[in-house]
C-alpha cells in the first residue's frame, strides 16, 4: 500500500516538474521580450546578462511605440480582420458541420474527407492566384482582400461536426417531426450545446490570425491598412532600426490583446477541447 501511495506521489512530482518546466520554456521568451522593452539602447548592448534594468527606457520606448506609429490604427485593423474572419467562418461553418454530422446523403464521407485533405493545404499554395485575384477586382490594400481568403476554416468544420455528432440523434428527429427546419434546427437545438467549442475555435483563429505576417505582407502596402504584425514590420523599416527596446515595447502591445482575451476565455477554451470526441 505504501509502495503505491510513494510511486503515485513520484508520478505527480514529476508531471508537475514537467509541466512547471514546460512553462518556463514557453514564459521565458515573453519575460524576456517584456524585460527588453523597458531597457534603454545601452542597457541592451552592455556586456553581460543582466536581466533587471538598471536604467530605465520603458516610458521613451513605449512612448515611441505610440507616438512614431499609428499603433492603434494597426491594432484596429487587427480586431476588425480578425473578428469579420471568426463571425464569418463560423456562420459558413455551423451549416456545413451540421449537414456532415446530422443529414444523410450522398457523398457525404467524401466531402468530410475533402475538409480533412484540405487541412494539409497551407495560405501558400493559392496565394498567387489569389492576389492576381484581388489585384484585378482592385481589392488590395482592403478589409476584403484580408477577410475573404480566411471566411472557410476547415478546421472549424471538421471540430463542430465532431461535437455535432455527440448530440442525440432523438432530439434532432423529434424536432424535425415538429416541423423544425434544418436550419432551424442547426441553429437553435443543436449549436447552443456547441459553445465550448466554439469558443476554443475562437481562440484558434483569432490567434492565428493575430498573428499572420504572411498574408497581410502579400496584401497590404499602405500603412492604414496593416494589421499588428505589419504594423511592427513597418515601424523596423521607418522608425526603429536597431532599437530593440522600441521593438520589444511594439512587440509587447501588440501581443497584450491575445493575452488578456485567453485568460479571459480560459475556461471556456479548456472545456470546448475536452468535451469533443
Amino acid at each position: 500500500m505504501r509502495g503505491r501511495r510513494l510511486s503515485s506521489i513520484i508520478a505527480s512530482v514529476t508531471a508537475h516538474a514537467v509541466l512547471m518546466a514546460g512553462a518556463v520554456i514557453m514564459l521565458t521568451p515573453f519575460l524576456w521580450m517584456e524585460l527588453t522593452s523597458l531597457k534603454p539602447p545601452q542597457e541592451i548592448f552592455r556586456l553581460g546578462l543582466h536581466i533587471l534594468p538598471r536604467e530605465w527606457g520603458g516610458a521613451e520606448n513605449y512612448g515611441r511605440v505610440f507616438s512614431d506609429t499609428p499603433m492603434l490604427r494597426f491594432l484596429l485593423n487587427g480586431i476588425v480582420v480578425c473578428g469579420a474572419i471568426v463571425i464569418l467562418q463560423i456562420l459558413i461553418a455551423v451549416p456545413a458541420a451540421y449537414a456532415l454530422a446530422k443529414i444523410p446523403f450522398r457523398g457525404r464521407g467524401l466531402f468530410f474527407a475533402l475538409i480533412l485533405v484540405s487541412l494539409l493545404v497551407p495560405i501558400q499554395v493559392p496565394s498567387l492566384f489569389l492576389y492576381l485575384g484581388f489585384a484585378r477586382a482592385g481589392l488590395l490594400d482592403s478589409y476584403a482582400s484580408l477577410v475573404l481568403p480566411f471566411i472557410i476554416s476547415a478546421f472549424a468544420i471538421f471540430l463542430l461536426r465532431q461535437h455535432f455528432l455527440q448530440f442525440p440523434q432523438e432530439v434532432v428527429e423529434a424536432a424535425r417531426l415538429d416541423k423544425f427546419g434544418e436550419f432551424e434546427i442547426a441553429w437553435r437545438i443543436v449549436l447552443p450545446s456547441a459553445r465550448p467549442a466554439i469558443g476554443a475555435f475562437a481562440v484558434f483563429s483569432m490567434v492565428a490570425h493575430w498573428n499572420d505576417l504572411y498574408w497581410p505582407l502579400v496584401v497590404v502596402t499602405d500603412p492604414e491598412m496593416a494589421t499588428p504584425p505589419l504594423g511592427v514590420v513597418f515601424f523596423r523599416n521607418q522608425e526603429s532600426g536597431s532599437d530593440f527596446g522600441a521593438l520589444m515595447a511594439a512587440a509587447t502591445v501588440i501581443s497584450a490583446p491575445l493575452i488578456i482575451a485567453f485568460l479571459a476565455a480560459q475556461k471556456t477554451f479548456v472545456r470546448g477541447l475536452t468535451s469533443i470526441r
